[in-house]
């Protein structure tokens, strides 16, 4: 079994340090709303990026290995807090957006499914405690 660590370091005020596994850093911080600078991520935005980061680097495997690479894709992802605290996502909308003049769709379906039902882990945890949607969206490009 794989065992990752992160570190983190409060820096000040409201502002954290993570650093990563593969050896990068990031900050965190609050909104000024909430006593912050706004100098770093938000907590549970890096959420939703890490969600997108999963799928999309599972997708863009998939894609090549099927010899269906696109020009061009975006994955836009909308979640819904909870109103009581402590506040979690219980709606997340995933969108990914595809744009190419050669667009194959079976492919780009079988690679996000297979990334949404088998590969994303982080697709699985956020299942754990929220409504999950997925929407493909296909963009041709004109030449």
């Amino acid at each position: 079994m794989a065992t990752n660590i992160v570190k983190t370091t409060w820096k000040e005020n409201m502002q954290f340090e993570s650093d990563n596994p593969s050896g990068l850093n990031l900050t965190m911080d609050a909104g000024e709303e909430s006593g912050g600078e706004g100098k770093g991520y938000r907590p549970k935005a890096l959420m939703l990026a890490s969600l997108a980061g999963c799928s999309g680097l599972d997708v863009v495997s998939l894609l090549t290995k099927m010899r269906a690479e696109v020009a061009d894709f975006k994955i836009d992802v909308t979640a819904e807090l909870t109103d009581e605290h402590p506040k979690f996502y219980n709606k997340v909308k995933v969108d990914y957006h595809f744009s190419d003049s050669d667009l194959k769709p079976d492919k780009i379906q079988k690679a996000v499914n297979l990334s949404v039902t088998k590969y994303c882990g982080v697709m699985e945890m956020f299942r754990q405690f929220a409504e999950v949607e997925i929407e493909i969206h296909l963009h041709k490009i004109e030449i």
